[in-house]
This record gives structure tokens, sequence and C-alpha cells, in this order.
């Protein structure tokens, strides 16, 4: 039986790694898609092709970086004039970035046959993040119906539980965290400051699982 095709919208961190290898488990033939959008770590796409080849499935990078234009100004993971904080605060916010990989996820998903999307919301974002959140992305997934005039299914699998619980699935999974990047910014090790690295901290502390990230406080 020839495996259902699936979109996996991977930024190289690991909530989107745990989704493409939670995917690949449930027998999906798994297309990998990243991007580059202005952002300052860029470490987190070479992360997105580490993962992929240790799935061993295709990825591909899509070039957006031009949107730096929009950004510079607005989100200090575009600009680094910005203060990057240790808690969350509204210069952290890409604006509309889950909109923008999933139009993009659905054109592709049209050109290759595949009628599932599937990105790393997940529930300790939703908060904070309208468009990690599951009436975001089902809205979302109505539009594209209506833009393609096909069915096509986007989901945040893990989008109605923590971070540390994705963690916990990810274990299960043997998902290479070593391999992930989550840091804002774009060191030789995770900054360990700010508030993506102090989520992922807490997310391993949580789920009670040695973190294996390399970190640089100093």
């Amino acid at each position: 039986m020839v495996a259902e095709k699936c979109i996996v919208v991977l930024s190289g961190g690991p909530d989107s790694a745990t989704v493409a290898y939670w995917a690949k488990k449930q027998g999906y033939e798994v297309h990998a898609i990243t991007f580059k959008y202005g952002q300052i770590a860029t470490r987190e796409i070479e992360c997105a092709f580490k993962i992929a080849k240790e799935l061993n499935v295709p990825i591909k990078l899509i070039d957006l970086s031009t949107l730096k234009e929009i950004f510079t100004g607005v989100t200090s993971l575009c600009d680094d004039h910005i203060a990057m904080t240790s808690e969350f605060s509204l210069p952290i916010i890409v604006p509309f970035r889950n909109a923008i990989f999933l139009s993009v996820a659905v054109a592709y998903a049209v050109s290759i046959n595949a009628n599932r999307i599937f990105y790393g919301a997940q529930g300790s974002d939703e908060l904070f993040y309208p468009d990690c959140r599951r009436e975001f992305y089902k809205a979302f997934e109505k539009a594209a119906a209506m833009g393609t005039n096909r069915e096509i299914t986007i989901e945040a699998p893990f989008s109605a539980i923590a971070k540390s619980e994705v963690i916990r699935i990810g274990v299960e999974l043997g998902v290479p965290y070593h391999l992930t990047w989550s840091c804002y910014l774009n060191g030789s090790y995770h900054c360990g400051r700010c508030e993506s690295c102090i989520n992922r901290k807490k997310a391993f502390i949580e789920a009670g699982v040695t973190d294996p990230t390399e970190y640089d406080e100093r």
C-alpha cells in the first residue's frame, strides 16, 4: 500500500522535530519544508536539515529572506537592534509567521498531491501566539480548501499538550534533541538566556528528561 504524503513544517526546533518523527511513525511519506525568513538564528535551518537527514526524508528550503524588510523594527528575532528578552515580550512575535509558512506548505502540498500538513504548535505557546491555536489553523484549513478546491487537512498534533509532554513523546520516538535548535540567537551554542532557551530548559526539567543541549550562559 502506498503511504499517504504529508508536509511537515520543520523549523529545526524540538517541537517540529517531534512532529516529523511522529508523522513518520504514523506511516506518512514525510516531505519536510523549512524557511529562511530573515531570522537571526539561521542555525535552526541547519538543524532542520540534520533532522531530515536522520529521518531520511526530503526537505526543501524556501528563501523568504526579503521578509526581513517587513520584520526589521518589529521583532527581535529578525532585528538585533531590538532587545532579546528572557521572558515573553511582544517583540518576540514574528507577525503572522505560521500563516506565511502554512500558505507555502499548502502550495507545496498541492504540487505533490499531499492532503495533510503538520506543524509544531504546542499547548504551551497558545496563550501568547495566536497562530499556534487550533481555532487559527482550522480556519486556515478552510481558507486553503477554498483557495485550492481540494481538501487539505492542517493539524498541529500537539496543540493540546504542554511542551514538556511533547519532549516525553519525542524521547519515546527517538528524536535526537541534541540536533535541534531553539535559541533566538545564532551562536555556537544555545545562549541559555533568551525566552526560547528558558522554555527549552523548563520543558526538559518538567519532562524529567536529561537536557542534551549545550548552553553558553557566560
